[in-house]
Order: structure tokens, then C-alpha cells, then sequence
């Protein structure tokens, strides 16, 4: 009886353990279904794995003067710039293997073993002392799925991981994985990594540099050379340990290159002429979009020239030069090409990011008298055989109104006044009578086809670059460059040549010309700003070679200018407050006016752009202007002699063309 009971209670435990043993199997294919149901499903909308799709990185767009020298990195979240394994050195691969998934060239993508072994590792510790992720695992987490820590998030990794090595090579997982990869301080991928730790390309580091890098991604903050040396060095030995152990290189390799100490570079790579660069990235945000400027790894060769930059920020340096002093603006265009050789602002970039050189508007003044005399020129009237009366006048306005009053700056009139003098003088009075008989529309639209962009009021103040008269010193650059180049007029080129990240030429700048006043006109104006350079307003900015100017100062003194140019460039100065209309009236003791700050300004750049290119002549024309006679309600005498009285100017033939007495 006791036997028969101990038989029964035997086979009761062997029923429940059976039934228990059932259960457990049932449960685990149960969860093995729901877990292949879970990833089919959380795989299914991920996109496909390719070699293409492993190229679409975004990274560092590069902007390079005309030197080659880099200006800047533009780069959105990530800076990044793609390089191929093969300019990846051996020891950096082998030391990355080594201390990141030593079965990298085992594994079909998860490492079993490892994952064993760190489970055991981390029971027996009772900590988090290894992972078993394998690089292919830690690419696809990078790349195509969340960072989040979740059972079902390491199913989609391993599942992920393993289509990737059936898609693409282990050579393709690795380039990808050291291109993607966070080294810190915001340098993604070995190339940035190399740049920002050690100053050089990532095909320049040695074993010790490799090793270094090699062992950043695990604790990027931590083991951070730039944060703490000391333990960025421990880890670099540890990781040239493992290299040993794994027969990558020798011990004695090892022991040498961990003997070194790290040199690691401390600066920080500055925008260069952070306004041209800024006036660069717009112009490519406009032609391409903020994604593929800031994600598209672009190269960017440019125009600027930084021997220019340096001695146009010089030359405002020794005139403006004391605490107080208002802000200055140069700008110098090469005529025959459009290129931007030089864009410098003396304000502080971190204080002000606007952009004086081509974004202020401010009125020109007198600088606005060559278009004023280029479109009476374009009409054949002779600037040395046309009089007017230099007086203080009032001029009627079309429409009705107050009468526009005119007057010299320094109240001095001078009676009878060719054109050729008047410029010289900078006199207003007669050029605004000019405009008058001209028409402002003629010489608004003279101004446009010059260069001028900005909106010009066509009212008769355009003589004086008055009310409604903003231009940027880009736009004097540009537009007086005009006269230079036999009257072409070239559209102003920041960007030579753009590149995509394999190479490919995207853009390639072809300056294309369009003759905007005749070859005649411009010699003709160029002539009398010649004649100004040598004993006009502008003379304080003669140079010793042939070059031409024209002061401009506003009426209280809130702007002033000096736009000058040679055969080779063709330079706008610019002097004011940038935030304020504030009258320059003591400024060193002394008001500033264009003949002044502006023009020393100019002729220090100037002298600098020069110094070493040959002397040229500006071109004569090959048609020559065709004058002839002006008729006009203001001007007294065209196509002949200076009247040597007033009534001479007066007479019978003056009074053919004059129309009214202009008293």
C-alpha cells in the first residue's frame, strides 16, 4: 500500500513537471511568434538597405577663397565630411575593430558570442560592464532606426543588421560606420573627428592619433581629449592593448605609441571675412536651398581675394582708429570679370551681423553725378564745351510744389561752368539743372543699366543722391566698374566654381558682359573723373597712375564717400553710423567728408591692390562719342567755346538753345 502510494504521487510530479515543461515550451513558442510577428512588423515600412542609401550622409559644405585657403565649414547639426576607406589609415581600422566588435569579419552581423559574453560579464560585475552590439548593429541604430532602449527596438536592430550584411560588403559596413559615427565636441565621422582633436586630415594620424579616435565613440564626453587628457590617454593605451592581444600590431608598437603624449589641437578653425562668407551663403541658400548648403558637402570656391581683405580692413584701420569713430565699408570689384576681390566691414561680426558692404542702403551723394553725367554723354552733349550758371537756384518741380532750392556745400558759385568743371567742384547747382534737362527717368535708368539694383526715385534729387537714394557700396562698386570696363557692364561674381562631394562640378561662373552706356560714354566720363583724381575734389586720393573718382558726402554729413576705380578694380568706400543718422561733424576733431576719411581710405587700399600689377591707360574707344549740341530749359551753351561774359553766354546762338534766362 505505502509502495503503490509513493508510485502515485511519483507519477503525479512526473504529470505536472510534464505539464509544467508543456506549458513553458508553449509559452516560449508563443513569445518566439510574437516577437517574429513584432519585428516582421516593425520592419516591414523600413527602407531598403543599399549601397546607395548608405551614401546619403549629410555632410560639411566648405567655402574656399580665391587662394584656396578655407573661409569656412557650414554644416547643420552634424559636422561631417565624407571620406573613403581607403583614406581611412589601416591602424584607425584595425583599432576600431579591436575595441569596438573584434569578429567584425565573423559575424553576419550579430556576434552571439559576444553577446554571451558580455551578458556573463555583466552578471558576474552586476553592472553594465560590456554590450554585444557588433559595428553593423551600431550602424543600423545610427542610421535607420531610434535610439530608444526597448527589447523590441534590439530585435529590428539585430533583424537590420543581419539584411545588411547579406546587401553589402563588410568594407562598405565599415566606411559607413566610420563616416557616421560620434567622435564629440561635434564632429561626426573620422574625417571632422581628425580635424578637431589633432588639426589634420584623417589620412595624416599616426597609431597613437588612431588610437585616440578609436576610442572616443563609447564615452564621446568622457574620454574627450579636450575635456580630460588624463583619461583620454588611458583609454587610447587601453585600445592599444587590445590591438596587441588581437595581433593587429606588436607589443612594442604598442608599448612606443603609448609612451607618446597627446598633442591635441586647441583652435578653433574661425570663419574667415564672416561677412563675405554670409553674403555667400545667401547667395546659395537662393540657388540651391538651406538643405543642400548646410547637409549637401558642398565645395565652394570664391572670389575674394585675402590679400585684398587684409589691406582693405588695414587701410579703415589707420583712419579710423579711435573708440567713438564711425563705421566704415569697402568693397572693390575686378571691371572685367564682375569678380568680388575684396567686401570688408569694420564692424564686429559677433556684435552685428548686418552687413554694410552690400546691404546698407545709404545715400551717395555726390557720387551720384557720373550716371547723371553719363546719361548726358549718351545724349552727345560734350562735358567741356556745355555752360551752365553755377548759382544758388530754385528749380520748379514737375507737379507743381515748393520749388526745389540748391545749393553749393560750401556756398561758393563760380557764374559760368562747363560740366568738366562743375564735376570738379562737386557743384550741385549745376547738375541739377543737368538733371532737369535731362530727366530724372534718363538717369535713373542710366544708373540701372550701370550696376545700380536698388530702387532709385526718379525725382530730381537724383543728381545729388538725395531723398530715395539708398545704394549699397556693392552696388557704387559695381556700378562704376561699368565705366571701367569700356561701359560693360558685369554682374558682381562672389562664386567661382561650386562642387558636389564626389567631385562633379555642379556651377562654374562664365562672366558674360552686357554694354550698358557706349564704349565712348564711359571713356568720356571716365576722362573728367580722371581730371577730378588730379586736381578736382578727389585729389587726395591720387595714386601715381591713371585712376579715376568722385567724392560724395550727404548734406549733414550722416554718409560720406569716395568711389574710385583703375583698369584693374574698382573700389567703393563708404563712412557713416550704421545704426543711427548721425551728422560725422567730430569726428577727430573734424567733420568727414568724401574728399577726406573716405578718399585716404581708398588710396591706402588702393596702393596696396596695385603695387605689384603694371601700370595700364583706361582703353579709348573705338567709336567715339558723336557730339553735338543740347537743347535744354537750363543749360546756357552747348558745342563750343566758354562764353567769356555773361552776355556772351546769352547771346544769339545761346539764347537758341537756352529757352529762359535760368536767374
Amino acid at each position: 500500500m505505502p509502495r503503490r502510494r509513493k508510485q502515485n504521487r511519483r507519477k503525479k510530479r512526473r504529470s505536472l513537471l510534464l505539464i509544467g515543461l508543456s506549458f513553458f515550451v508553449l509559452t516560449l513558442l508563443f513569445a518566439l511568434l510574437i516577437g517574429i510577428q513584432t519585428v516582421l512588423a516593425l520592419v516591414h515600412d523600413l527602407p531598403k538597405l543599399d549601397e546607395e542609401d548608405l551614401r546619403s550622409l549629410g555632410q560639411t559644405s566648405k567655402i574656399y577663397a580665391a587662394d584656396g585657403s578655407l573661409l569656412a565649414e557650414v554644416f547643420g547639426t552634424e559636422n561631417r565630411t565624407i571620406v573613403t576607406l581607403d583614406a581611412v589609415p589601416d591602424y584607425l581600422q584595425k583599432a576600431t575593430i579591436a575595441i569596438e566588435d573584434e569578429r567584425f569579419y565573423e559575424h553576419n552581423g550579430v556576434d552571439y558570442e559576444a553577446i554571451g559574453r558580455a551578458v556573463f560579464a555583466n552578471i558576474t560585475s552586476g553592472t553594465i560592464a560590456e554590450g554585444g552590439s557588433t559595428i553593423t548593429q551600431q550602424l543600423v541604430k545610427n542610421v535607420y532606426i531610434t535610439d530608444e532602449r526597448s527589447f523590441s527596438r534590439k530585435l529590428v536592430e539585430a533583424v537590420l543588421a543581419s539584411r545588411l550584411e547579406q546587401t553589402v560588403s563588410k568594407d562598405v559596413i565599415l566606411e559607413r560606420y566610420l563616416n557616421t559615427i560620434y567622435y564629440g565636441e561635434n564632429a561626426y565621422g573620422v574625417e571632422a573627428a581628425a580635424q578637431t582633436f589633432f588639426g589634420k586630415s584623417v589620412s595624416q594620424l599616426d597609431l597613437s592619433e588612431c588610437a585616440t579616435l578609436a576610442g572616443l565613440p563609447n564615452a564621446p564626453s568622457l574620454y574627450s581629449p579636450k575635456r580630460n587628457l588624463a583619461a583620454a590617454t588611458e583609454r587610447r593605451n587601453v585600445v592599444l592593448q587590445k590591438m596587441a592581444d588581437l595581433g593587429f600590431i606588436t607589443q612594442a608598437e604598442a608599448h612606443g605609441a603609448a609612451s607618446l603624449p597627446l598633442t591635441i589641437n586647441e583652435n578653433v578653425q574661425p570663419v574667415v571675412e564672416p561677412y563675405f562668407v554670409e553674403y555667400v551663403k545667401q547667395k546659395l541658400v537662393e540657388k540651391y536651398g538651406s538643405g543642400t548648403l548646410f547637409e549637401g558637402g558642398l565645395r565652394v570656391y570664391t572670389t575674394i581675394n585675402p590679400g585684398l581683405q587684409a589691406a582693405g580692413l588695414d587701410a579703415i584701420n589707420r583712419v579710423l582708429y579711435e573708440e567713438g569713430d564711425p563705421a566704415a565699408a569697402l568693397v572693390s570689384i575686378e571691371p572685367e570679370t564682375g569678380y568680388i576681390r575684396a567686401m570688408v566691414s569694420s564692424q564686429d561680426f559677433k556684435q552685428s551681423q548686418f552687413n554694410l558692404a552690400a546691404q546698407a542702403q545709404r545715400q551717395p551723394g555726390s557720387t551720384f553725378k557720373p550716371f547723371v553725367l553719363a546719361a548726358a554723354v549718351e545724349e552727345g552733349v560734350d562735358p567741356d564745351k556745355t555752360y551752365y550758371m553755377s548759382k544758388e537756384v530754385d528749380l520748379p518741380m514737375p507737379g507743381g510744389g515748393e520749388p526745389w532750392h540748391v545749393q553749393t556745400y560750401d556756398f561758393h558759385y563760380y557764374g559760368v561752368s562747363s560740366l568738366t568743371e562743375a564735376m570738379l567742384r562737386s557743384d550741385n547747382t549745376v547738375y541739377a539743372q543737368l538733371v532737369m534737362d535731362l530727366g530724372p527717368d534718363k538717369v535713373r535708368d542710366t544708373a540701372e543699366r550701370m550696376g545700380i539694383q536698388s530702387y532709385v526715385a526718379a525725382n530730381p534729387s537724383i543728381a545729388l543722391g538725395g531723398l530715395g537714394q539708398g545704394v549699397s557700396p556693392l552696388e557704387m562698386s559695381s556700378a562704376y566698374a561699368t565705366l571701367a570696363n569700356s561701359g560693360k557692364y558685369m554682374e558682381p561674381i562672389a562664386i567661382t566654381r561650386v562642387e558636389m562631394p564626389d567631385g562633379e562640378v555642379e556651377y562654374e561662373a562664365k562672366p558674360e558682359s552686357k554694354q550698358a552706356i557706349s564704349e565712348g560714354a564711359a571713356y568720356e566720363v571716365t576722362k573728367v573723373l580722371e581730371a577730378d583724381m588730379q586736381r578736382g575734389t578727389s585729389s587726395k586720393a591720387a595714386i601715381g597712375r591713371p585712376a579715376a573718382g568722385k567724392t560724395g558726402s550727404t548734406e549733414n554729413l550722416q554718409d560720406a564717400w569716395f568711389i574710385g576705380y583703375t583698369p584693374d578694380y574698382s573700389t567703393a568706400v563708404w563712412i557713416g553710423y550704421p545704426d543711427e543718422q548721425i551728422p560725422m561733424t567730430n569726428v577727430h576733431g573734424g567733420s568727414v567728408w568724401g574728399g577726406g576719411f573716405p578718399a585716404t581710405i581708398w588710396k591706402y587700399f588702393m596702393l596696396d591692390a596695385t603695387e605689384d600689377l603694371p601700370e595700364r591707360d583706361f582703353r579709348k574707344p573705338n567709336q567715339p562719342v558723336q557730339f553735338k549740341r543740347f537743347v535744354g530749359t537750363y543749360v546756357l551753351f552747348s558745342g563750343g567755346e566758354k562764353p567769356t561774359t555773361r552776355d556772351d553766354a546769352y547771346g544769339e546762338e545761346g539764347r537758341t538753345t537756352t529757352g529762359e534766362d535760368g536767374e
